[in-house]
């Protein structure tokens, strides 16, 4: 880490935030660090660098996400976003810069034996960014054995490694049903069919699909977060929109509330006569981490002198890096920003701030984790 000044780097992407498919300027910076660090680079829909060592065959992947928020930030530090309306609301500034602090120390004392890639995603808030890059055929041209990822976590101690094998963040989906009424005077309800009224029934119906259609504890979570008409002051709305949101831990519950949405709404719609109808785009899949790379993940934290937890519980929000741990073996990994201060706020607030005591400790991490997995000649994997 010699190279880089791994604070001064932070605050230097976090003074310049990118939204996702945007991220002109910050790959351009990822790919002239790698460059300068001896790595081969390629640049895609993302940035990889590959760094290889000794003669072995063996490779693993490193993911870092790039991506800022179209949140305006209200923090009084001296490294503020300088792009109205977008900051790094959730520690992808940090994200980067452990992994190019990583990669600077892998570089400059390998003391390993195969390849490492170093894959820098754009656009993970969209869950858009780890399929862009497969798409491409990342995975075909730069093969891995395993993948792992790390995202800070406000609210724990700085450092504490958290993880799980099986199911680690929940999937997202967003779903859309359009009522299709008979609008009319307000006077006169009677007359057509109050899209309202059947929205609001099929609002407090969707309730029933957690509370009495699934498991207890199965950890899913159905919220309708809008109600859009074209009804006014007077006017009765012929139609109504509702959107929401679902958080699912397995993918047959997923299944299984995209089934039961689309019996609720045609239901309720047919015992009204109008028309309903629904979709339900899964963006993000659940997250799966393989017990292998879990168990290197604690070994590699706790060689360090870490605190490791090798089985969190299940985080609620969903993780992009789905797409390459669904793909191949892989471990997504939750690491302590702290608890205090704008350290401690929650993600995707406007007064959240990545810690910068965190950042030696990631890089250090990551060069231990690749250290452990290629092992040198004569010596055993942890």
């Amino acid at each position: 880490m010699d190279h880089i000044d791994l604070i001064a780097l932070r605050h230097e992407f976090h003074r310049t935030p990118e939204l996702g498919f945007a991220e002109d300027q910050t790959k351009a910076r990822v790919a002239e660090i790698l460059k300068s660090l001896g790595l081969e680079v390629h640049e895609g829909a993302g940035v990889v660098g590959i760094l290889k060592r000794g003669s072995g065959n063996r490779a693993i992947g490193l993911r870092a996400d790039m991506d800022a928020l179209p949140i305006h930030e209200t923090s009084a530090h001296n490294y503020v976003s300088q792009t109205t309306g977008v900051m790094h609301a959730c520690g992808h500034d940090g994200h980067m810069t452990m992994l190019l602090g990583a990669a600077a120390s892998l570089a400059i004392d390998p003391d390993f034996d195969g390849t490492v890639v170093f894959l820098f995603q754009p656009n993970e808030e969209h869950g858009l960014g780890a399929q862009a890059m497969i798409e491409e055929g990342v995975l075909e041209r730069f093969p891995v054995e395993e993948i792992y990822a790390i995202h800070n976590l406000p609210g724990v101690p700085v450092g504490q490694v958290s993880t799980r094998a099986g199911q680690i963040c929940s999937s997202e989906s967003l779903f859309e049903i359009l009522i299709e009424g008979q609008g009319g005077h307000a006077s006169m309800p009677q007359v057509g069919v109050d899209a309202i009224t059947v929205g609001a029934e099929i609002v407090q119906a969707l309730q029933t699909i957690v509370s009495r259609k699934l498991a207890p504890g199965a950890g899913v979570v159905v919220s309708v977060t809008e109600f859009l008409t074209d009804g006014q002051r007077n006017v009765l709305p012929g139609t109504a929109t509702l959107k929401g949101d679902v958080r699912a831990r397995m993918p047959g519950d997923r299944e299984a509330v995209a089934r039961l949405m689309r019996q609720i709404a045609k239901g309720i719609g047919a015992a009204h006569g109008v028309s309903v109808s629904v979709s339900f785009n899964t963006e993000f899949i659940e997250t799966i981490n393989a017990e292998e790379p879990v168990q290197a993940v604690v070994d590699a934290a706790r060689a360090l002198g870490l605190k490791a937890n090798g089985n969190c519980e299940p985080m609620s929000f969903s993780e992009d890096f789905a797409h390459f741990s669904d793909a191949i073996l892989g471990c997504f990994l939750l690491m302590g920003n702290g608890e205090e201060g704008p350290c401690g706020q929650p993600l995707h607030s406007a007064d959240y701030d990545f810690n910068d005591d965190l950042l030696p400790i990631g890089a250090a991490f990551w060069a231990q984790l690749v250290r452990d997995r290629l092992p040198k000649s004569g010596t055993q994997e942890t």
